[in-house]
């Protein structure tokens, strides 16, 4: 595992050497620590965080004040892990330079190492404009969860030749790497091989260059739902109530706390 901070050149050295690279989302301090230490290679502090943290229906009502937090938190709790930043609903939309200046504040007030957003050839030139002024940014095609009411919700993107051609815009504009979501593992495996930059897959197959996990699916820490590409490698949801109800039992019945836990 190495000290030093993973860079942007390293990842992309991984995809030239084909070295797989990991990535899993991170929302707050303690899980940032817990994953700097684990030799996880990127923290994608996600807009995700407005579903299983904030317990939103969906990523849209999350704001940049509030990816500004956790990502200030995350990067307290970081040394080593390359660490993004998802742009959230309406931040990078309106305008090109709408989306500097909100961009540039990511950056500036959290000291992450990028940016992520979500579209192919129509973000192409607001990719390029921020990469020009020296924000990094990692791309997001197929299934992109801002635009889930456009998309007509939570469903496999299978039109090829379109994510092709958004997969070829997003890297000519500058992105050093690119999310795939929900797409076919065949798909995907031809995006991965036409572009030279890293591919993320979530819901993408095996192929693509890396693979990313939101932190509470594979902890087993969050119930509402489980999309059918996660894999759950614990299930500590169990064990917390399990906890939590000792020390409930603990404290009506009198066992907690003992002379232990107490000062004279």
């Amino acid at each position: 595992m190495a000290d030093k901070p993973v860079t942007i050149a390293q990842i992309q050295e991984m995809k030239n050497r084909g070295e797989k690279i990991s990535m899993v989302t991170g929302y707050d301090y303690p899980f940032a620590r817990l994953l700097d230490q684990s030799g996880i290679d990127m923290i994608l502090v996600g807009d995700s965080v407005g579903v299983v943290v904030a317990g939103y229906p969906n990523t849209l009502p999350v704001t940049v004040d509030e990816m500004i937090y956790h990502g200030k938190a995350v990067m307290r709790g970081n040394s080593r892990a390359l660490v993004v930043i998802d742009m959230p609903f309406m931040s990078y939309q309106i305008s090109i330079e709408d989306a500097k200046r909100q961009a540039g504040r990511i950056m500036q007030e959290t000291g992450a190492t990028a940016v992520k957003l979500e579209g192919g050839i129509s973000m192409a030139a607001t990719i390029e404009a921020l990469v020009t002024i020296g924000i990094p940014v990692l791309a997001h095609i197929g299934l992109t969860p801002q635009a889930v009411n456009q998309l007509g919700g939570f469903r496999v993107q299978r039109e090829k030749e379109r994510l092709l051609a958004d997969a070829k815009a997003v890297t000519d504009a500058g992105a050093f790497g690119l999310v795939i979501e929900c797409v076919p593992a065949d798909i995907a495996a031809e995006i991965t091989s036409s572009v030279n930059i890293p591919t993320i897959g979530i819901g993408a197959g095996p192929t693509c260059d890396g693979q990313v996990l939101v932190l509470h699916d594979l902890l087993g820490l969050f119930d509402r739902f489980r999309p059918s590409f996660v894999k759950q490698y614990a299930n500590l949801g169990p064990e917390i109530i399990k906890a939590l109800q000792q020390y409930h039992q603990e404290v009506k019945d009198g066992s907690f706390p003992t002379e232990k836990h107490s000062f004279h």
